[in-house]
């Protein structure tokens, strides 16, 4: 098999997985706004089996407030990202390593078709990278300075181009907009637990349960249905937490395959990665609200480093490992089907 069906097998492959995550976070969090309206609903049943409660104000309201604090983390999310890092933009090389990163970014632009990105400097022995902005035209690179210096021209190339990848793929916009919903979701679940435990349960159960008395299935349907929505948002910011990790792995085996499809060259970001996980210590500049946005896990968690279960629920990042053994898979296919007489 050559290595092009490999490729586009796998980005195909990662595409469907991440869709079906969105699905599934889209619902989850319709579940938070409406699923109190649907307990008040069954609640408000009486015994000649008319609802009294048909307009879901408390969904209404809580969309309001999570369009509001959503288009605040999304608006400012990618420059806040930058000034966490103390990323400084790069207009006028200084060095020869700064030129060549310049060059290779404008290189990789132009075989993706995009407009080149702003350029960031992270001042940072350890080698990492990341992308951010809403689009294209508002894209950014940011590498730390470790990269340059230990990666040669052919690895560079292959990083900038799996960030390039996350552009084009439109990453960037889709992790904005997680990392914007993540941030609602925890608020939402830090002012209803607040809420209920003031006192404002006592006034829900008082009118659910009056009238779960006056009708006849609506009651009990109303108590499950309250039970479920209440353990949800309880527990939601740490599901919506591992939702966007499951996300980030599969973008980021999709943007490792697009970069090998930018470059030609799958052997070079197999290289790549392999200096960037063999640095001894993690990138003290980037903290955990842009870590799911590098190439790799910049705080060096465990969770990243091993494959299994537990590491797809609680890793940002597939592993090391096995991003390196699908590059050299690729890499042997495209040497195989190079070869002469192949």
């Amino acid at each position: 098999m050559s290595e092009a069906p490999n490729l586009f097998a796998q980005q195909a492959k990662n595409r469907r997985q991440t869709a079906a995550w969105i699905a599934f976070f889209v619902l989850f969090f319709a579940w938070l706004g409406f699923g109190g309206d649907v307990a008040l609903y069954f609640g408000s049943i009486d015994e000649y089996g008319r609802a009294h409660y048909t307009v879901p104000w408390m969904g209404i309201v809580v969309f309001i407030i999570a369009s509001l604090v959503a288009w605040n983390s999304w608006s400012r999310g990618p420059k806040r990202i930058l000034w966490s890092t103390g990323a400084v933009e790069l207009t006028t090389p200084r060095t020869t390593e700064e030129k060549q990163l310049l060059n290779v970014v404008e290189e990789m632009a132009i075989a993706a078709g995009l407009p080149r990105p702003k350029v960031y400097l992270v001042s940072d022995p350890d080698p990492n990278a990341f992308a951010t902005g809403h689009g294209p035209e508002t894209a950014t690179i940011a590498v730390t300075s470790g990269l340059v210096q230990t990666l040669n021209r052919e690895e560079l190339q292959a990083v900038v181009g799996h960030e390039m990848a996350h552009i084009r793929n439109l990453d960037v916009r889709l992790m904005t907009m997680i990392a914007a919903l993540v941030g609602v979701i925890v608020v939402l679940s830090d002012g209803m637990g607040r809420m209920f435990r003031g006192g404002g349960g006592r006034g829900l159960g008082a009118l659910l349960g009056g009238r779960g008395k006056k009708g006849g299935g609506g009651g009990a349907i109303m108590l499950v249905v309250l039970v479920l929505w209440l353990i949800t948002l309880l527990l939601a910011p740490l599901i919506s937490r591992l939702m966007a990790m499951a996300i980030s792995r599969n973008r980021e085996y999709l943007a490792d395959a697009t970069s090998v499809q930018l470059t030609r060259n799958p052997a070079a970001l197999a290289a790549a990665l392999q200096k960037i996980e063999a640095a001894e210590t993690p990138t003290t500049s980037i903290r955990g609200g842009a870590a799911h946005l590098c190439i790799a896990d910049p705080l060096g968690r465990t969770a990243n480093l091993r494959e299994g279960r537990l590491a797809d629920l609680f890793g940002t990042h597939p592993p090391m490992v096995k991003r390196i053994t699908i590059l050299r898979g690729m890499a042997y296919q495209q040497a195989k089907t190079a070869a002469p007489g192949a």
